[in-house]
């Protein structure tokens, strides 16, 4: 598992502005390297090739990169606008993420900086004659990755911010969530166990501010529980909203030194993540289908869509996984995994509430929560049933046509089969 500094590092790195630097100082860096190299170039070349003509292309590239950087950000405030209005605002942190348009809008603002750093070093001459033969070379060079860069650009254009593709993202995010929990149960911790086993001298840890659990540093917690009598029982696992009222975790057999470092494991801030949080991605998943369900959106079929994706989501718990080796110095700290009830209730209960009185959508929600169960019914089994008898009683109290409601019921027992007689 990262500790915090590599995981803030791992989250700098998706940062636009960072890549944006990246490629601003690799541009400007290679601009000043003619002037390094021009020792090493014979007199007279820059005749030869016509090198004089690397003015005007910089002034080309300056002045069409500044206008195309500009229409670049204009498109992608739009994309962001469009995915929190039509998918979810909890979206958006995917998209700032996108690597494509990261590297499309650092080559463009880079290529500016080149081409800007090039003309002044030309205008005061220090380059000379040799120099601007190796500025021509590089920027053919910058001219040819402006034009890929803007291929691939245009192509990602097309489905940037679209309802699909976001969804794609979440849907991704979610997977990556819960096959990096299942590689490490417990996030690399033994299981917490029940709060009646809890040690009743136990002192608890408290966080100084309020906000939503985004990471916890194993690591930098295992290295306080080194005695064989120390103990870490976390009860804030990522995604859990704190304030200085509830405890972090509680802790035996630790140093008041050990005590006061433990809140400082825990990364907190405004918004949940996706990385250490399962249970988010499908949250969030299960936002979109609402808000398709919604009055003001009106689009069961996007719902649908998102019923089938969820089978596919959870479906990768029932896919065979090799857990990583346990770090044996975790075998003291304790957390708990999201439960299988959670998990559905997260994603099937708001929808069964929301699409209550249409038929479509509550067939589909049979058949999903069916599928499921079969997939794995000692996993899925007991919550799937549960969630899916939950749904025919919201179907009987929302739908106003008999006739929709036995189609409903009769729709439930071909999928569930031999298992029909427990929706009643």
């Amino acid at each position: 598992m990262l500790g915090k500094w590599g995981w803030r590092l791992r989250r700098i790195g998706r940062q636009l502005w960072f890549r944006a630097t990246i490629f601003s100082v690799l541009g400007v860096a290679t601009a000043l390297l003619a002037w390094a190299v021009k020792p090493y170039i014979p007199a007279g070349l820059a005749t030869r090739i016509g090198a004089d003509a690397v003015d005007n292309v910089l002034g080309i590239i300056a002045s069409s990169m500044l206008a195309v950087t500009t229409f670049s950000l204009s498109i992608m405030v739009s994309a962001y606008g469009s995915a929190t209005t039509n998918v979810t605002p909890r979206a958006t942190s995917l998209l700032d993420e996108d690597t494509t348009t990261q590297n499309a809008l650092a080559t463009f603002i880079g290529s500016f900086l080149f081409s800007l750093v090039g003309i002044i070093a030309l205008s005061t001459g220090a380059y000379g004659d040799q120099g601007r033969v190796v500025m021509f070379g590089v920027t053919l060079f910058v001219i040819a990755l402006i034009v890929w860069t803007l291929l691939r650009w245009i192509s990602h254009l097309s489905t940037l911010g679209r309802l699909g593709q976001t969804t794609d993202r979440v849907e991704n995010a979610a997977v990556r969530a819960l096959r990096d929990r299942q590689a490490h149960p417990n996030l690399g911790a033994s299981p917490l166990p029940p709060a009646d086993q809890w040690p009743a001298h136990a002192v608890a840890c408290h966080a100084a501010e309020v906000g939503y659990v985004q990471h916890i540093d194993m690591p930098a917690l295992a290295a306080r529980v080194q005695a064989e009598q120390a103990r870490i029982y976390v009860l804030a696992p990522p995604g859990t909203f704190v304030d200085p009222t509830r405890p972090l975790a509680l802790a035996v057999g630790l140093s008041e030194e050990d005590l006061a470092a433990i809140p400082g494991a825990f990364t907190l801030g405004r918004r949940r993540s996706f990385e250490q949080d399962p249970r988010f991605g499908i949250c969030v998943l299960s936002e979109i289908a609402q808000r398709a369900l919604s009055a003001a959106t009106n689009d069961p079929g996007t719902a649908i869509d998102l019923i089938g994706r969820s089978v596919r989501v959870l479906g990768t718990l029932a896919e065979p996984a090799e857990p990583s080796a346990a770090d044996p110095a975790c075998a003291r700290l304790y957390v708990a995994d999201p439960t299988i009830e959670e998990l559905l209730e997260d994603f099937y209960a708001p929808i069964a509430r929301d699409g209550a009185a249409l038929l479509e959508v509550g067939i589909r929600l049979q058949k999903a929560l069916a599928s499921l169960a079969r997939l794995d019914d000692a996993r899925f089994g007991t919550a799937a049933r549960h969630l899916a008898a939950r749904a025919l009683r919201h179907a009987d109290a929302a739908m106003r046509l008999p006739e929709d409601r036995a189609l409903l019921r009769a729709a439930a027992e071909t999928a569930w089969q031999a298992d029909a007689w427990r929706l009643s």
